[in-house]
């Protein structure tokens, strides 16, 4: 989860923020900041920008420039109102940036290659440590800080612009025409004090994926993409069934991805409701049952229903394959957990699916769910990628660089065997 610490805001530093700035009005239900009122402090995440690494992709990207013109729409905010208009169109300015330059419009901004999903991570983090300190002097309660912080994500996420426009009958329409909507998210690199240099390949699909058109057998298929942060506290608090409830009921299918195992890639075939409790971005653990809504209702088991046989039968791409079966479970009425390679049993508890206990197969479960408790009957899972590898010789994050060119081609080829897999799933489905 984001870190909970707050710093605590003294009496003078309100008064200074209240003689620099118009009067900031609170949005509706959020109260103006007193003495006593909170900000919210810089996050483990945000202090990893100090290091020479992202300074160098911000740099190499061209994207280094993208925080401080936020700072200065903020620091023109006379409103409450005006600041969230500022969140929400540099969340989107960037987010858009993003796609455009993995796909090759507009300049490429530096050296970079630009396929790279780490420039919108870094600079979004940029973004919001320059959000929270303009909050820390805004005079605004808790309660509204955390809502901006809220539409900066969600913008510069993708998850605000994926939701098909134009409700049922924009949806009829793209029908009569044979054209299929698709949903794919992604995720934010993670483990980055293994390695501050990672890179999440699952990532770089949504932004090179994002507003394209898959040419199929069975017609044309418009894709949609959004990314999610690597927080368990994010995922506790709705980030998915917020970004895909409005969208979902729109598509035709959805692919959910995530870096998973070396060399090969995988159709999780079940998705299990437990957090294992591996660190997330902010460096803390969660175990337990996977928190949702309606937990009376909560099953321990969800299952893709991706056409994971045609998709693993197709000529996808370099890496092989797999339909993933093997789950960990306790079975009923036992007490250690038990690897199953082919599936849970009947009345088993959740104790990894075939994704894992991590955010990835929270992911899937999560979407999965969310499927049938909608009950839609649309083709919908999880698939993990190949570990994204740098080259021989450039293996030590203390001495290696950035980039190089069999990392940046790992990439590209995960990229375009997702596209076709992508591809493969709407045609079998």
């Amino acid at each position: 989860m984001a870190d909970r610490t707050r710093v605590r805001q003294t009496l003078g530093l309100v008064l200074l923020a209240s003689a620099a700035l118009v009067a900031v009005a609170p949005p509706s239900g959020a109260t103006a900041a007193g003495p006593a009122a909170a900000a919210p402090a810089v996050t483990v995440e945000e202090r990893r920008l100090d290091g020479a690494v992202p300074r160098q992709i911000l740099d190499d990207s061209g994207f280094d420039k993208v925080a401080p013109d936020f700072a200065k729409s903020l620091r023109g905010a006379g409103s409450y109102a005006q600041a969230e208009r500022a969140a929400v169109r540099h969340g989107e300015r960037l987010w858009q940036r993003a796609v455009d330059r993995a796909q090759g419009r507009g300049p490429a901004g530096g050296e970079l290659s630009r396929d790279d999903d780490r420039p919108l991570y870094w600079a979004r983090l940029a973004m919001t440590r320059e959000l929270r300190a303009w909050h820390a002097e805004s005079g605004l309660s808790e309660a509204a800080g955390v809502r901006l912080l809220e539409r900066l994500e969600s913008a510069s996420r993708g998850q605000e612009s994926m939701a098909f426009g134009g409700g049922d009958r924009a949806r009829e329409s793209d029908r009569a025409k044979g054209v299929k909507r698709i949903v794919v998210t992604g995720f934010d690199p993670f483990t980055l004090d293994r390695d501050i240099r990672i890179s999440n390949p699952s990532g770089a699909v949504a932004l090179a994926l994002d507003g394209t058109v898959i040419r199929t057998a069975d017609g044309p298929a418009r894709v949609e993409t959004a990314v999610f942060p690597v927080r368990w506290g994010d995922f506790a608090d709705g980030t998915v069934e917020r970004a895909l409830r409005r969208t979902l009921p729109r598509a035709d299918l959805f692919v959910t991805v995530s870096q998973g195992r070396v060399g090969r890639i995988d159709v999780e075939r079940y998705n299990g409701a437990w957090r294992g409790g591996f660190g997330d971005n902010e460096n803390l653990s969660e175990t337990g049952l996977v928190p949702v809504k309606d937990p009376a209702t909560q099953p321990q088991w969800t299952r893709t229903t991706l056409p994971y046989a045609g998709i693993v039968a197709a000529d996808t791409g370099r890496f092989p394959v797999y339909d993933n079966t093997s789950v960990t479970e306790i079975p009923a009425g036992g007490t250690a957990p038990v690897v199953r390679p082919d599936g849970p049993t009947p009345g088993s508890a959740a104790r990894a699916g075939g994704g894992g206990d991590y955010l990835s197969n929270e992911i899937a479960y999560r979407a999965t769910l969310l499927r049938d408790r909608l009950g839609l009957e649309i083709p919908g899972g999880h698939v993990h990628t190949p570990v994204l590898e740098f080259g021989p010789g450039n293996t030590d994050p203390a001495t290696g660089t950035v980039s190089d060119p069999v990392f940046v081609q790992n990439r590209l080829d995960i990229t375009a065997q997702l596209r076709t897999i992508v591809r493969v799933a709407v045609e079998e489905s």
